[in-house]
Parts: C-alpha cells; sequence; structure tokens
C-alpha cells in the first residue's frame, strides 16, 4: 500500500480532502489566501486604470465595424482623455495611431478621427 503525504491548507493547515492538486480547505481560505497577496494598488494607479477603460469603451462604442471617421469634438463629448492611451504605433507612411488597449485612432490633417482596431494575434 502507498500512502500520500497529507497536504495541509495554506492558510489554516487543516488536512486536505480530496482532490490532489487542493491547497485550501475552503472558499474562504482561498479568498484570505489571495487578497493577502494581492498587491495594495495606490488610488493614481485605479484612477489611471478607469480612465484607460472608460477611454477604450469609448472608442468601442463609437467604432462598431472596425473602422469609423468622426469630429475630435464628438470623441471629447462622450468624455474621452485624450492624456490617456496605453500605446502608440507609427506606420511606415508615417501615421500616427494612438491605442487604448485593442481600440485606436488616428488624427487627420483635417482634424478627423480615424477609429480602428488593432487585430487579435
Amino acid at each position: 500500500m502507498i500512502h500520500k503525504p497529507k497536504k495541509n491548507c495554506k492558510v489554516c493547515d487543516a488536512v486536505l480532502i480530496g482532490r490532489a492538486d487542493k491547497k485550501f480547505c475552503s472558499d474562504y481560505c482561498r479568498a484570505v489566501f489571495h487578497q493577502s497577496n494581492k498587491e495594495s494598488i495606490s488610488p493614481l494607479v485605479q484612477e489611471i486604470s478607469k480612465t484607460l477603460l472608460k477611454n477604450r469603451s469609448i472608442l468601442r462604442a463609437l467604432n462598431p465595424t472596425g473602422k469609423t471617421v468622426l469630429s475630435k469634438s464628438q470623441l471629447h463629448q462622450k468624455g474621452y482623455n485624450f492624456m490617456y492611451h496605453t500605446h502608440s504605433i507609427q506606420t511606415k507612411a508615417g501615421n500616427l495611431y494612438h491605442f487604448c488597449f485593442e481600440e485606436g485612432f488616428m488624427i487627420t490633417e483635417q482634424d478627423k478621427l480615424v477609429l480602428v482596431r488593432q487585430e487579435q494575434k
């Protein structure tokens, strides 16, 4: 007869019963473990994340087809904050696109915006 070593809960040290890969004796212990290991996020980071997600949501709502042209004021009226984006891409043709995750835009010479969606790889 092979005896498997007993495993204990990572939080309360109770003996685990059940699956071999089990790490916690209950949902409560699992939640306590993950909360205590969670890095506290500063209010500044929380606010920036909230703004980025709002910007992405606005771009996505105004660009249902994946490519749309509209005025800069339309985006501004919806509450878009032009100070925040996740990344920028400059094309070989010299066009500069600003993105909030996969949703982005390019400002044209006529102060219009070309909204685009980055392809998922």
